[in-house]
Formats: structure tokens, C-alpha cells, sequence
């Protein structure tokens, strides 16, 4: 694998009986970017991640994540996962739900406490640890889920449409913290469908009826494809042949 690459993904396809849901998708993640996949809804984006993670087999391609190849139980404990939705004991506590996943990880004991009060300052849950919950609301699951993926310090964090129910002031706060993790080396792999998140990213690969249509930073897309905005580049370049 190329230097400073993170992830490869070559040719990589996935059907469900004979329902084609990804065809021939190539990009590579360098290792410390933030990079997004960026798409509408349906588009193929988690499958693509379920794929990266090794939770399913793809038909056809390969995945190379941190110079191993995918799926492989070695690098399972190198990733941090948040799914669309949330893997929580609703009838535990936030902090009871982070120790079960300290012992999951096998954090050292000595280290626990402290992994949980930084993972849930983070997220800005410090006060709320005790609660239980199936009183949270879905945006502070949403963050919980997020605190609990960063709780063994991953290499690589993948996050499925993470800001998802935030408020705009706390998904600001969710990507400055993004940004320190990513200063920290770790590298960040987001799927979305709000454009206005591209620009967070430090590269895109745009995902459209199961296809990547585009790589690259967001100007050099927009400017490449001769549009104004990252809608006009989905509909010029959109290949609409069949649906996933």
C-alpha cells in the first residue's frame, strides 16, 4: 500500500441477491485526513462503511485498512464505530455503558475513569453520566454513541452520519473535536448527506446510485467539473441507470 495511506478501496462492489448496491468504487484514505463520503440518502454509503469495517463480505474488490486486508479481526480493535443507529443498554447508565465497553476493550482499570471523563467531555455528557439512558434523547444517544467510539483510542474512526439530531451549536463542537483528533493523527472516515458538512472534510468521495462519481477536496471537485456548488456536480455527473 501507497505511503501515508490509510484505507485503499479498489474496485470494490456489492449486490443483495440481484439488487446492486455498490459498483466498482475506488479511493484511498490518507492516514490523519478527515475524509467524507457524500451522498443522498440510499445512496450506498453505509453499506460502504459496513464493508470497510469487515461486518459483511463484498461480491467483488478489495479493502486495505492499515496495511491489512479486509475483513480481518486484526484491526478491529484499531477502528472506532458509530453506526446510524445506536448499540446502547437504554436501561444502564452513561457511565455504565462505558465501562461495559472499557471491559470490552480491555482498558486497563487504572485507566477507566479517566478514558470515560474525557470521552464524555467531548460530547459534553460530563453532567449527565448517572442518568439513565432511556431518558436521553436521541441527540444525546447520538453523542454517547460517539464518546463511546473514542473510548479505547482508535487509529481510525468511522463515523455513519454522526451529527445526526444535533443542534447546529453542538455539532460545531463535535467537529472541533474531530479537528483535534485528526491534529492527534487519528484518521476520520464521515458519511453525510448535508453538503453543508463537505467543507469540514479535508477530501470527498461522492456516492450516487451505488457509485463514487468524484475524489478530492471540495473547490477542486467544484472547479473540475466547471459548477458552482457540490448540488450541480451531483446532477451533472449523477448516473441515474439504476437505483440501490
Amino acid at each position: 500500500m501507497e505511503e501515508n495511506c490509510c484505507i485503499k478501496i479498489k474496485n470494490l462492489s456489492k449486490s443483495y441477491k440481484n439488487q446492486r448496491i455498490l459498483k466498482d468504487v475506488s479511493f484511498d484514505v490518507k492516514c490523519g485526513e478527515i475524509f467524507g463520503l457524500l451522498g443522498p440518502s440510499g445512496a450506498g454509503k453505509t453499506t460502504l462503511i459496513r464493508l470497510i469495517m469487515g461486518m459483511e463480505k463484498s461480491n467483488g474488490g478489495e479493502i486495505i485498512l492499515l496495511n491489512e486486508k479486509v475483513p480481518n479481526k486484526n484491526v478491529i480493535e484499531s477502528i472506532g464505530y458509530t453506526a446510524q443507529a445506536d448499540a446502547l443498554y437504554t436501561d444502564l447508565s452513561a457511565e455504565e455503558n462505558m465501562k461495559f465497553y472499557c471491559r470490552l476493550y480491555k482498558i486497563p482499570k487504572k485507566e477507566r475513569k479517566d478514558r470515560i471523563e474525557e470521552c464524555l467531555s467531548i460530547v459534553n455528557l460530563n453532567n449527565h453520566k448517572k442518568k439513565i439512558v432511556s431518558n436521553f434523547s436521541g441527540g444525546m444517544k447520538r453523542r454517547l454513541s460517539l464518546a463511546i467510539s473514542l473510548i479505547h483510542n482508535p487509529k481510525v474512526l468511522i463515523l455513519d452520519e454522526p451529527t445526526v439530531g444535533l443542534d447546529p451549536l453542538l455539532r460545531k463542537q463535535i467537529w472541533r473535536e474531530l479537528y483535534r483528533l485528526k491534529d492527534n493523527g487519528v484518521t476520520i472516515v464521515i458519511t453525510t448527506h448535508v453538503m453543508d458538512e463537505a467543507a469540514y472534510c479535508d477530501r470527498l468521495a461522492l456516492i450516487r446510485n451505488g457509485k463514487c462519481i468524484s475524489v478530492g477536496k471540495t473547490q477542486e471537485i467544484i472547479k473540475e467539473n466547471e459548477c458552482n456548488t457540490l448540488e450541480e456536480v451531483f446532477l451533472k455527473l449523477g448516473d441515474d441507470s439504476y437505483e440501490d
